[in-house]
C-alpha cells in the first residue's frame, strides 16, 4: 500500500458507502475504504477497476493510507455503531484530523460527539446525505455541519461528488454544530409527509374510484409533467407498472401494507414539539406508519367496525382535477411546516441556517427534490426571515386558488370512510394559521379553573387567576 496518498477514507462499505467512494473516485479523487466485513472490502476493490481506490482490512492500515490532516467519513447505522467506529479510529488519529458522520444520527448525539472529540483536538462533522443508492453513486444532496473553516478542506471533493442543478452543486455548509444533521432530519420529516400524502391520493383513487395499477401509473406520470413534478411522483408512477417476477402480476399488490421507519420522522415531530413549532402533516405521517404496523389489529377491526359505503360523489375527471390541486396545496404546506421548523431551530440552536441555500441544495439529488423548491429558494432569497412559506405572496396565491379543491377532497374522503389524515391535517393547519382568533381562550380558562395556571387578557396587560367555580 502507498501510505498517506489518499485524500478521504470511508468506513462502512455497504451500498451507500461504496457508491459514494466510487463517485468521488470518478471525479479524480484518491479514496480509501474500510469495513469490518472483509468481503465488502474485496467487493470494493473489485468494483474499483482502474480508479484510484484502495481497500484496507484493518483500521491501522486504513488510517495509514490517508493524507494528513486526515479526513475519515463513515456511513454506518446511527447509534452505537457510530461510537464504536470513533472508538476504533481514535488511537490512530491526531489533532486536526476530521471525522464526518454521514449517517442519520440524532442531532443531539452529534453535538455531544463534537464536544467530546474537540477535547482531543479532533474535528467532527454531522453530514446528512440524501438520494439513496443511486444518488450516492451519481450525485447526492449533502448537508454538512460543523466548523466552517474545516469545511473548506472537504468542500472541493463534496462539490464534485454532489448532484448538480443549473451548475450549482447540491451541497453547502449548513451551519455550526449539528446543523447538518438537523437539516437532514427535517428533510426526512418532509419526506414522510409527502409520501403519506401521495399514499392517501393512491388510496382515494384505487379504493374510491377503482383505478387500475396501469391507470394509476398513467395519472402520476401525467401529474409529474407539471407543477407536481418531483422525484417521489416519478418513482410512484414507475412502481405501479412493476411486475412481480413470481406471479407476473403488479408487484405493488403483493407488498404488505405495514410501513417501517428508522426514526427520523419521529425525531422531526418530537423536536418540533420541543420548539413549539406545529408540524401536523409530518406528525400525521409518523402516526399513520405506526397505525399501519398494527396489521393484525386492523384486520380484526375491519370485521367489527363498520363504515360508510365507498360511493364516489363526483365524476372521475372532476375528482382527478380536485385531487391534483389538493395534493399540490398539501405538498406546499408540508414544505412550509418543515421550513418553519428549520427557521425556529436555527434561532434556538444558533445554527444561522440560510433557508434559501437549503432549498437550493434540495433541488437535486435528494429524495424530496421537486419543481416547487425553486420557488421556495426564491421566497427565502427575497425574505430570509420569512416565518412561513404561506406568507409568501406567490405561495399564498397558489394555495388560496386551490383550497376549495382540498376542502372537497377532504369532505369526499370523510364521506367514503377512506382515511386521509395528511390531507386533513394540512387543511386544519391552513385554517388554524389563517385564524386571527382560535378557541385557545377556552383552553386557558379550563387550565386556570382546574390547575390555577393563570391566563392573560386581551384588554389589559398582566397575568390573572380566577376562581371559576
Amino acid at each position: 500500500m502507498n501510505s498517506q496518498q489518499y485524500e478521504i477514507g470511508m468506513v462502512g462499505l455497504g451500498v451507500m458507502g461504496r457508491n459514494l467512494l466510487l463517485n468521488m473516485a470518478d471525479h479524480g479523487y484518491a479514496v480509501a475504504g474500510y469495513d469490518l466485513d472483509g468481503d465488502k472490502v474485496a467487493e470494493l476493490q473489485t468494483e474499483a477497476g482502474t480508479r484510484d481506490i484502495q481497500g484496507a482490512k484493518t483500521v491501522a492500515d486504513f488510517v495509514a493510507l490517508l493524507r494528513s490532516p486526515r479526513v475519515v467519513m463513515m456511513l454506518v447505522p446511527a447509534g452505537n455503531a457510530v461510537d464504536a467506529v470513533i472508538h476504533d479510529l481514535l488511537p490512530y488519529l491526531a489533532a486536526g484530523d476530521l471525522i464526518i458522520d454521514a449517517g442519520n444520527s440524532h442531532f443531539s448525539d452529534t453535538d455531544l460527539r463534537q464536544k467530546t472529540l474537540a477535547n482531543q483536538g479532533i474535528h467532527f462533522f454531522g453530514m446528512g446525505v440524501s438520494g439513496g443508492e443511486d444518488g450516492a453513486r451519481h450525485g447526492p444532496s449533502m448537508m454538512p455541519g460543523g466548523a466552517q473553516d474545516v469545511y473548506e478542506r472537504v468542500r472541493p471533493v463534496l462539490e464534485a461528488a454532489a448532484a448538480q442543478v443549473d451548475g450549482d452543486p447540491c451541497v453547502a455548509y449548513m451551519g455550526p454544530g449539528s446543523a447538518g444533521h438537523y437539516v437532514k432530519m427535517v428533510h426526512n420529516g418532509i419526506e414522510y409527509a409527502l409520501m403519506q400524502l401521495i399514499a392517501e391520493s393512491y388510496d382515494l383513487l384505487h379504493r374510491g374510484y377503482g383505478l387500475t395499477d396501469a391507470e394509476l401509473s398513467y395519472v402520476y406520470a401525467e401529474w409529474n409533467q407539471g407543477e407536481l413534478n418531483s422525484f417521489l411522483l416519478e418513482i410512484t408512477s414507475d412502481i405501479f407498472i412493476k411486475r412481480d417476477a413470481q406471479t407476473n402480476q403488479p408487484l405493488i399488490d403483493e407488498v404488505l401494507d405495514a410501513a417501517k421507519q428508522k426514526g427520523t420522522g419521529k425525531w422531526t415531530s418530537q423536536d418540533a414539539m420541543n420548539l413549539g413549532t406545529p408540524t401536523p402533516t409530518i406528525d400525521a405521517a409518523v402516526a399513520m406508519r405506526n397505525l399501519s404496523a398494527l396489521k393484525e389489529e386492523r384486520t380484526a377491526a375491519s370485521q367489527l367496525l363498520t363504515g360508510p359505503e365507498i360511493k364516489p360523489a363526483v365524476a372521475r375527471a372532476e375528482f382527478l382535477t380536485q385531487l391534483h390541486n389538493a395534493l399540490h396545496v398539501t405538498m406546499i404546506i408540508s414544505y412550509a411546516q418543515g421550513m418553519a421548523q428549520l427557521q425556529s431551530a436555527s434561532a434556538a440552536y444558533g445554527y444561522h441556517i440560510d433557508l434559501s441555500v437549503v432549498a437550493r441544495i434540495w433541488r437535486g439529488g435528494c429524495i424530496i427534490r421537486a419543481a416547487l423548491l425553486e420557488d421556495i429558494r426564491r421566497a427565502y432569497t427575497t425574505q430570509p426571515d420569512l416565518p412561513n412559506l404561506l406568507l409568501d405572496e406567490k405561495f399564498s396565491q397558489v394555495v388560496i386558488e386551490r383550497m376549495a379543491d382540498l376542502r372537497s377532497i377532504v369532505g369526499a374522503a370523510a364521506q367514503m370512510g377512506i382515511p386521509t389524515p395528511g390531507l386533513m391535517a394540512s387543511l386544519a393547519y391552513f385554517d388554524g394559521y389563517r385564524s386571527a382568533r382560535l378557541p385557545a381562550n377556552l383552553i386557558q380558562a379550563q387550565r386556570d379553573d382546574f390547575g390555577a395556571h393563570t391566563y392573560e387578557r386581551i384588554d389589559q396587560q398582566g397575568v390573572f387567576h380566577t376562581e371559576w367555580s
